[in-house]
């Protein structure tokens, strides 16, 4: 059976849908102010690697996810500029523009990636008045009051609030990273909809009951999944950044409005991180102030090291991605290196989704020599015959245990080194890539000449026999013949250099 990380009882659960035909899924998608970056993309991976197991389950899967091109402000106290504005000024283009076109860059990712588009690709701003609609509801259920700059969530009138990050209202105050707003009534009370700034024209506003303006961030996904999917949804994911604010605030919103559980399985994928460089942006885990790496930082030896200035404790060395500290790699970059962008897909197989994934080029490099071999490898099975019941029992039980991907590509390897025919190899393989998603049934068998397979096979022998010094010098006559021998998990792999 499957079985699935809840964040809300922080166990394992055997995964049961509330409907055996479907299964509901939203999914927290893409702020489109700039290019997604890596890390984003990681997520994704790990959402659509779930929906690729719920379908190996047999379920049907609806899949919403939405697009934020309104309301995402810098500050997570609901201060500072809406994102897609401050796009907007640093693009020359209008909010719309800006928007458009950093939506078509991420579907191009999803394309490359080979990420299955969602059923619905749901726009905040293409729901304007559904969510003025659910503002009223709050406002007439008495969970709302308005400030000078906008109205606002009362999160003391919500008795769930805190039940997703397990935190009591009364033990959350305001950190470093949240600047004090006088007129809310509690510090972790939220926007529903932000007032137009008096004398200023935006490029994203509308009029409502309350005044001119946009809404809050926070609302467009209680909206949206509610309309598309149900009261209650069977799954909903994201990053564990969208733990303590963006999914408890959801949750107080939907149920507020419905008194229904809003989601029954929550799903949050770990951060990609790389290890600091001068100019990237860290923050101390302690206090939430924010430094930039300097040269002085970086030890000689390797590694950094930092005190925090504001709080006087180290500050960790790793930092995640993060768009609005510039601290990204985007997917546009790893191709413009020349890598395969399933490359990256294959990297993040080697950490199971709830764990950190470091990032780093020579870390790209050898999942694309990894996944060069493999696709070697698959190209000499010849035509598919029958799948193998064995292996994908354990294929399918790796990716049931909450997605172990380490595991499943394990078993793969495992398959590709078995007995059985090589029919059977390439039938299971192509059973497996449903979920792995690395096209393998484009694979090619590449042309080896006779001379270069015997060297190979020589060499083969030379290392049983512990001769590395011989099996060294037969290795530089094949690449100096233009081939390369690599030896995985399944065996020895001859390919052909690039040019």
């Amino acid at each position: 059976m499957l079985q699935l990380y809840n964040t809300l009882s922080r166990k394992k659960e055997p995964f049961e849908p509330l409907n055996p035909d479907e299964v509901t899924v939203y999914t927290c998608g893409p702020t489109v102010y700039h290019y997604a970056h890596i890390g984003n993309m990681r997520t994704f991976i790990f959402e659509d690697t779930l929906k690729r197991v719920l379908k190996l389950n047999g379920y049907k899967v609806k899949h919403v996810m939405n697009i934020t091109d309104v309301g995402h402000l810098t500050s997570d106290a609901d201060e500072g500029e809406d994102k897609m504005e401050k796009g907007a000024r640093r693009e020359g283009r209008t909010a719309w523009e800006v928007a458009e076109f950093y939506t078509k860059a991420v579907k191009e990712n999803f394309a490359d990636l080979n990420i299955e588009q969602p059923t619905v690709w749901a726009k905040a701003t293409d729901h304007i008045q559904e969510q003025i609609a659910w503002i009223k509801k709050l406002e007439a259920k008495g969970f709302t009051y308005t400030t000078s700059d906008g109205v606002y969530y009362d999160t003391s009138k919500f008795t769930g609030y805190g039940i997703l990050s397990r935190q009591k209202l009364e033990d959350l105050r305001e950190g470093a990273r949240v600047r004090k707003n006088e007129e809310k009534k509690n510090p972790t009370d939220f926007a529903l909809w932000k007032f137009s700034p008096k004398g200023a024209k935006r490029d994203m506003e509308w009029d409502s009951p309350w005044g001119m303006g946009f809404p809050g961030w926070h609302l467009e996904c209680s909206v949206m999944a509610q309309q598309y999917l149900g009261d209650t949804l069977d799954i909903h994911c994201g990053g564990i950044d969208l733990i303590p604010v963006h999914h408890t605030n959801e949750i107080a919103q939907a149920e507020a409005v419905t008194g229904k559980q809003f989601v029954r399985y929550w799903l949050h994928g770990e951060f990609v991180v790389i290890n600091p460089y001068v100019g990237t942006v860290v923050m101390c885990a302690h206090c939430g102030e924010k430094h930039t790496v300097q040269d002085e930082d970086l030890k000689k030896e390797g590694g950094f090291e930092k005190k925090c200035g504001t709080c006087g404790k180290k500050i960790t060395a790793e930092i995640k991605m993060s768009k609005s500290d510039e601290n990204f790699t985007t997917l546009l970059t790893v191709k413009e290196k020349g890598f395969n962008p399933l490359a990256f897909r294959f990297l993040t197989y080697s950490a199971q989704y709830r764990t950190k994934l470091n990032f780093s080029w020579k870390a790209l490099q050898s999942a694309q020599r990894t996944l060069d071999s493999l696709y070697a490898l698959a190209g000499e099975l010849g035509e598919p015959t029958d799948v193998s019941a064995d292996f994908k029992k354990r294929f399918t039980e790796a990716a049931n245990d909450d997605l172990n991907m380490p595991k499943a590509v394990a078993v793969a390897w495992e398959l590709l080194k078995s007995g059985l025919p090589n029919g059977a190899k390439k039938a299971t393989l192509l059973e497996f890539d449903s979920v792995l998603a690395l096209n393998l049934k484009d694979a090619k068998p590449i042309e080896v000449p006779h001379t270069i397979k015997e060297l190979a096979e020589r060499r083969e022998d030379a290392r049983a026999q512990k001769n590395f010094s011989a099996a060294d010098e037969l290795r530089d006559k094949i690449a100096a013949a233009g081939f390369a021998v690599e030896d995985t998990p399944g065996g020895p792999v001859i390919k052909q250099l690039r040019t």
